[in-house]
């Protein structure tokens, strides 16, 4: 076999590791979170960024998947907090929404985050863009506004949650740009989720036990009670640091624009599985909503690449 064919075949296969991953953490924390009986969107991030801290040191330190990167001071240490305290929210407020809103529906939310960076981009570093650009957004924005009017399992507290979600992931992106621009305080995503996973933990922890202080023993009841409790949780704590590495990996091995491509598509392949497995119900209004936003999220990044 040709080495063409080889690379072809190792990221066909890596895609669909990635695809496989965010599409199985999403739909298992749906079903533990809304068909399961475990309301706890809390410890459910904490088992993730546990799976993570573990999963990161054993692939980074013994693997050496990447070459390890240290923290060089203190301020870079803080910097590094910062963004996994934001990173807790975003997580969290999505996991949340999933209580209350459909996959379908959160995952037509979370394409608006290209929309909510460059707003941050905006007013924290006076980065412009070309109008034609911002222009673009306009679909993203009004896909959305029309796909809440025709989601007949609307939640305002879901949306609330979801909308706060995907704000906090394109703010933490921004702020990251910003706190680890200068060369000796960058770090590759694996690196930075060595570091974050940890302190997210810690954050986590007093966080999950204040705010849901039956979690360990309604975890315990449940594990009781289904036998395949314990293995769901942590074949999705697992698939949420796969999702981090994959991400890494197709990032590496593909372009900017066949990643961008991949990532649109990979959004609507979740909305379909999701209503097959789910069965909500979907209206017309509400796929014609999420298509104007898809698209627009296509003609946005094509804008930002063309008029750079």
């Amino acid at each position: 076999m040709s080495s063409s064919k080889k690379q072809a075949l190792f990221v066909g296969g890596l895609v669909t590791l990635w695809y496989s991953s965010n599409i199985g953490v999403l739909l298992l924390n749906k079903f533990l979170l809304s068909n399961y009986g475990f309301r706890f969107p809390i410890f459910l991030t904490m088992c993730h960024m546990s799976a993570c801290a573990i999963l990161s040191y054993l692939s980074i330190v013994f693997f050496k998947i990447v070459p390890l990167q240290a923290v060089k001071s203190r301020t870079q240490l803080l910097k590094i907090a910062t963004l996994s305290v934001v990173f807790c929210g975003s997580v969290v407020g999505g996991n949340i929404s999933l209580r209350y809103l459909p996959v379908s529906f959160n995952q037509a939310v979370g394409a608006t985050t290209p929309f909510f960076t460059a707003v941050f981009a905006y007013l924290i570093t006076l980065k412009r863009e070309a109008w034609v650009t911002y222009g673009a957004l306009v679909p993203v924005v009004v896909g959305v506004i029309i796909a809440s009017g025709g989601e007949p399992g609307f939640h305002l507290f879901g949306f609330i949650m979801c909308i706060s979600a995907t704000a906090a992931r394109a703010f933490k992106s921004v702020l990251q740009g910003i706190l680890l621009s200068s060369e000796g305080e960058k770090l590759n995503s694996m690196n930075l989720l060595l570091y974050m996973s940890p302190i997210a933990v810690l954050v986590l922890l007093p966080a999950a036990l204040t705010m849901e202080p039956n979690v360990l023993e309604v975890t315990l009841e449940l594990g009781k009670k289904h036998k395949y409790m314990w293995l769901l949780l942590i074949l999705n704590s697992t698939m949420a640091y796969s999702a981090n590495l994959t991400n890494f990996l197709v990032t590496k091995h593909t372009s900017a624009l066949t990643l961008q491509v991949l990532g649109n598509a990979k959004g609507a392949v979740a909305v379909v599985i999701s209503i097959f497995i789910f069965r909500n119900p979907v209206t017309f209004v509400g796929i014609a909503g999420y298509s104007m936003t898809v698209l627009g999220v296509v003609a946005y990044g094509e804008a930002k690449r063309r008029f750079r």
